[in-house]
């Protein structure tokens, strides 16, 4: 259930943005960075963050302001506020490299923990552009560190070697948070609908019908097709697939 645990993560994180010591420090950051002003709240600078690709100069101004801000005060709420905006990055670091920490809830809490030493330590003297990268990078790096002295204490093999670590640190080139975040929603639906069939409440065919219309946006004309049966078949497969599926979420505790 790591899927559901980490969506109530991302829930109470992004509403405690929400709240009035929040939206204070987005104004406080306003009067010091004129750029910040085009922002009503933390979910719209998140929003303008997830857009496009990472290579975005505009992005890294934004950065630059928050990490300005959280160096001259030390405030750990900055981090909430990182967190959120690099969540998706996070994810995709968890998901792609579970090998390294079989334990999900240790991998991640190991990831997020690697994450706030990266922003902690950046100097902004030396790099103040491609931020997003330079944040992804440094925390895939310092995750592998973490993951190799963790090998080398109970006497295990490294097991990534540097081709590997290049090019998962190569990906935050063109880093498209709003795609990954997709991804990531997807992955998680999936894996309801998983866990419902190894439960025995839908089926098999009910399970693939509904992973290709719900989730992948399929018509049934075009899963019919793929399936390999015929458009009334699928219409009422569909049917009968979505009333077992109201039926378990309305039981669902």
């Amino acid at each position: 259930m790591q899927y559901e645990s980490r969506r109530r993560d991302k829930e109470d994180l992004y509403w405690k943005l929400g709240t009035e010591e929040f939206r204070k420090m987005l104004a406080g950051l306003q009067k010091c960075e004129p750029f910040m002003q085009q922002f009503r709240t933390w979910k719209d600078v998140i929003k303008f963050m997830r857009k496009g690709t990472s290579q975005d100069p505009r992005k890294s101004e934004v950065l630059r302001a928050i990490l300005q801000a959280f160096a001259s005060n030390n405030d750990p709420r900055w981090h909430n506020i990182l967190l959120a905006i690099f969540w998706p990055g996070l994810c995709s670091i968890d998901k792609r490299k579970a090998k390294w920490d079989e334990n999900d809830e240790e991998r991640w809490q190991n990831i997020t923990t690697t994450f706030i030493e990266v922003i902690c330590r950046i100097d902004l003297s030396k790099r103040s552009e491609r931020l997003v990268q330079k944040i992804y990078n440094d925390t895939v790096h310092r995750f592998y560190d973490r993951c190799s002295r963790a090998w080398k204490n109970i006497g295990v093999e490294t097991t990534a070697d540097e081709a590997e670590l290049i090019e998962l640190a190569g990906g935050a080139e063109d880093l498209n948070f709003d795609l990954i975040e997709l991804h990531e929603a997807q992955e998680t639906a999936i894996e309801r609908l998983r866990e419902y069939l190894v439960a025995g409440r839908i089926k098999e065919p009910d399970f693939h019908l509904l992973v290709g219309t719900r989730i992948y946006g399929k018509t049934i004309r075009e899963y019919a097709r793929e399936a390999g049966i015929n458009y009334q078949t699928a219409k009422k497969r569909r049917q009968r697939a979505e009333a077992a599926l109201r039926l378990v979420e309305w039981w669902k505790p």
